[in-house]
């Protein structure tokens, strides 16, 4: 069974700041665009796959239905519900993470 994947609002700012972040400094449409295609496939593969990844070690107290990894030094947070996956944030990975 395949599950909807649902972004957050704050995911999809997350992912717009990390574009223009990298547009920015690279000035340059390709890196931010192979960056931003890998970030997006990646969460796309969790429509069937959604247990391949860990626990959310930073999510206090752990739950089983949060689940975290990380891609090009980004690491991407969701959590798992009966038909659907909730991407829940992005965010670097020298960032200090925030409470969940």
């Amino acid at each position: 069974m395949e599950k909807k994947i649902i972004w957050s609002k704050t995911s999809l700012r997350q992912l717009e700041k990390i574009y223009f972040y990298l547009f920015k400094e690279t000035k340059s449409k390709n890196i931010p665009d192979k960056i931003i295609d890998s970030l997006y496939n990646s969460v796309s593969i969790l429509g069937t796959n959604w247990e391949i990844y860990e626990l959310d070690e930073l999510k206090i107290p752990n739950h089983i239905n949060y689940r975290a990894y990380e891609i090009y030094n980004y690491r991407i947070s969701y959590k798992i519900t009966l038909k659907e996956i909730h991407i829940l944030r992005i965010r670097h990975t020298s960032r200090n993470p925030k409470k969940l």
